[in-house]
């Protein structure tokens, strides 16, 4: 093997095919597939993407790449930006911890919309979206975590490397194809940014951070199909992205395993729309309120043990907009006591929680009565694929309860089955389609490997 990380990703990007992947790796796809349509499903919903179907309507390209959820097509760069909206906004998609980001939103409508717009094979798009998840992730931790502290947000900056390996690998599979994929992954690095100002400042760029990605990287694949190169050894170059965007960086995580390891076993799915730092709190909370009959208004203060790397960002009890109160765990937390004596311990916090409760003063009180106090122990097991709480809440009768979690539900530890996935995908859906079309699209998507061109999925999501 090279020892160009750059290069690396390119061979393995290459030749890999949906025949070499594991078992658990063709039902870990299954699952992440069904679950990156439902919560699209939910996103499409959103205010901010109709400003982006407006912008797609605007300025997008004509073209045979589908719209979810709608009869309209496009071109696939502008449909790659419109679909991730729709699945990356809310902060309900899939994330791997340890690479601080969310892969699933941006490879999957990247390789569909590539995979549309030249007739591509379920097979081939499935194996795309293996290598750019593998990409993404990998890269993500050779400069992890001094590129968060940097003030990066990593969907952002990495997700053009995954979105631009899923379409090197439909697009270049002759013998040049490791080269290709390389200097497209140039081409990305060139238009990769997302800056992490809005934790402080609020505003709604993030709803779009992941979308811009796909769109860079599908537009970098198309670029380097018409002649354009980037420079082959990106990652690891004196003037490259590691050194641009990194105060320190380790390259051994892209290479250990690569082909034979997959990072996507250690994706987690969502049960809230939060930050996946946030969701073990959220549980605890949610499942000390319902043991024990207690709301918010009976609460007099809260003390949660976090892994330092929540300190910060993460910890602000006086969240500036939706956005940041999503990213917040004293204002989740507050919000899940809120909702835990109706929903139970299985409470589920949906975008719409934070909407209905972002100018609630009684969810901001609480949340300003919650100390979260660093517990180096948990340090280790915060690298991995889970953040852990241990929480201490306080009565306003003086009575205590506590509870340690130590990884959220839909985590590599705590999965959700093949049964939850199929049972939150036919909930969601149903509210958009007749139950008939529901069955028929599962179907599809169940044989997803089997279809000769992807571009007939499109008549099951109109």
């Amino acid at each position: 093997m090279t020892d160009s990380p750059t290069l690396a990703l390119g061979e393995f990007a290459a030749g890999l095919t949906y025949d070499d992947l594991p078992e658990p790796v063709k039902l870990a796809l299954a699952d992440l597939l069904l679950d990156w349509l439902r919560v699209a499903s939910v996103g499409e919903r959103m205010e901010w993407s109709g400003w982006s179907r407006d912008y797609v309507t605007a300025d997008g390209g004509q073209g045979n790449t589908g719209i979810l959820f709608s009869d309209t097509t496009t071109d696939a760069a502008s449909a790659a930006f419109l679909n991730t909206t729709y699945s990356g906004s809310i902060d309900a998609d899939d994330v791997h911890v340890g690479s601080m980001l969310h892969p699933g939103c941006i490879i999957f409508p990247a390789a569909v919309a590539v995979g549309q717009q030249f007739g591509f094979s379920g097979s081939d798009v499935l194996a795309a979206v293996v290598a750019g998840y593998e990409a993404m992730i990998r890269t993500s931790l050779a400069i992890q975590p001094s590129h968060f502290k940097r003030g990066f947000q990593s969907t952002a900056t990495c997700g053009g490397f995954g979105a631009a390996t899923a379409v090197g690998a439909l697009l270049f599979k002759d013998d040049d194809g490791p080269r290709r994929i390389a200097e497209t992954l140039g081409l990305t690095a060139s238009f990769a940014g997302g800056l992490a100002q809005f934790y402080q400042s609020g505003s709604t760029v993030k709803r779009i951070h992941a979308a811009w990605a796909a769109q860079s990287g599908v537009r970098a694949g198309l670029l380097a199909r018409q002649g354009f190169s980037g420079p082959a050894d990106i990652l690891e170059g004196s003037a490259g992205f590691a050194q641009a965007y990194a105060d320190a960086v380790d390259f051994s995580p892209l290479f250990a395993g690569l082909g034979k390891d997959f990072k996507l076993l250690e994706v987690t799915v969502k049960g809230h729309a939060s930050s996946a730092r946030v969701m073990a709190a959220v549980e605890g909370m949610a499942a000390l309120g319902a043991e024990h009959g207690f709301g918010h208004s009976d609460i007099e203060h809260i003390r949660i043990g976090v892994p330092t790397v929540i300190k910060g960002r993460l910890t602000m009890a006086d969240p500036i907009d939706i956005q940041a109160a999503q990213m917040s765990l004293p204002f989740s937390m507050a919000v899940a006591a809120k909702r835990a004596p109706e929903a139970g311990a299985g409470l589920a916090l949906t975008v719409t929680d934070y909407l209905d409760t972002v100018d609630d003063e009684e969810v901001r009180d609480l949340a300003r009565r919650i100390d979260c106090e660093i517990d180096t122990s948990m340090d280790e097991q915060a690298a991995g694929d889970s953040v852990p709480a241990d929480i201490t809440v306080k009565l306003k009768d003086g009575a205590e309860h506590s509870i340690y979690v130590s990884a959220p539900k839909g985590s590599p530890s705590s999965p959700f089955t093949r049964d939850d996935h199929v049972t939150r995908f036919k909930n969601e859906l149903g509210t958009r389609y007749a139950e008939n079309k529901v069955d028929r699209l599962l179907q599809q998507l169940e044989n997803f490997s089997e279809l000769d061109n992807v571009g007939t999925l499109q008549e099951y999501l109109g």
